[in-house]
C-alpha cells in the first residue's frame, strides 16, 4: 500500500508538470512558424524604375552612337587624323571634326567637278585625233588612188589663199558673233564663239570647202 501511494503521488506530479508544461507552451507564442512566414519577398521592380532604367539604357546607346560616329569620322577625314588633332592638351572638339568633315566634302566636289571638266576635254582632244585621223586616211586613201598628184608641187600663193579662205570663213562668224560694248561683254562672246564655230568638224567643213574653192580656181 505504501508503495502504491507513493507510485499514485508521483504519477499525480508528472501529470500536473506536463499540464503547467502545456500551458506554458501554448502561452509562448510560436516563434518557429513566424519565423518561417516572415520571410523577405524578393524586391520587384516599379513601372517607374524600368522606364528609368530603359531611358537610362536608350542615351548611353545614343551617346555610343554619336561618340562612334565622330570617332569614324576622324578616321575617315584626312584633315582630322593630322597632328593638329590635340590643341594644346585639350582633344579636338565636336565643332570642329564637323568643320573639317564638311571642309573636306567641299574639297571633293570641287574635285568632282575639276575631274569631270578635264574628261570633257580629252573627249574632245580624242574627238579631234579621230577626226584627223579620217582626214589622213582620206588623203592616203587619195594618194594610192591617183599617185601621181602628189608630185606637183604648190606654189606659196595657193597655200596663202588657202589660209586666207579659212581665215575669212571664221572672221565672217567672229565678227558676226562678237560685241564689243565691253571687255567682259568681249570676253564671253569669244568664248561662246570658239564653243560654236571652232570646233573640230566645223573646221574640217570649213577646210574642205576652200579647198574644192582652191581646186576648182587652179583646175
Amino acid at each position: 500500500p505504501a508503495l502504491f501511494m507513493e507510485n499514485a503521488r508521483k504519477a499525480s506530479i508528472v501529470s500536473r508538470a506536463n499540464s503547467i508544461g502545456s500551458t506554458s507552451a501554448s502561452s509562448v507564442p510560436n516563434t518557429d512558424d513566424e519565423d518561417s512566414d516572415y520571410q523577405q519577398e524578393p524586391y520587384k521592380e516599379s513601372y517607374k524604375d524600368r522606364r528609368r532604367r530603359a531611358h537610362t539604357q536608350a542615351e548611353q546607346k545614343r551617346r555610343d552612337a554619336i561618340k562612334k560616329g565622330y570617332d569614324d569620322l576622324q578616321a575617315i577625314v584626312p584633315t582630322c587624323d593630322q597632328q593638329d588633332l590635340f590643341v594644346g592638351s585639350q582633344k579636338l572638339s565636336k565643332a570642329i571634326v564637323l568643320q573639317k568633315t564638311i571642309d573636306y566634302i567641299q574639297f571633293l566636289h570641287k574635285e568632282k567637278k575639276k575631274q569631270e571638266e578635264e574628261v570633257s576635254t580629252l573627249r574632245k582632244d580624242v574627238m579631234a585625233l579621230k577626226i584627223m585621223k579620217v582626214n589622213y586616211e582620206q588623203i592616203v586613201r587619195a594618194h594610192q588612188d591617183n599617185p601621181n598628184e602628189g608630185k606637183d608641187q604648190v606654189s606659196d600663193e595657193v597655200k596663202f589663199s588657202v589660209f586666207q579662205g579659212v581665215m575669212d570663213s571664221l572672221f565672217q562668224s567672229f565678227n558676226a558673233s562678237i560685241s564689243v560694248t565691253s571687255f567682259q561683254e568681249l570676253s564671253a562672246c569669244v568664248f561662246r564663239w570658239i564653243e560654236e564655230h571652232c570646233k573640230p568638224q566645223t573646221l574640217q567643213d570649213i577646210v574642205i570647202r576652200v579647198l574644192h574653192q582652191v581646186k576648182s580656181q587652179l583646175y
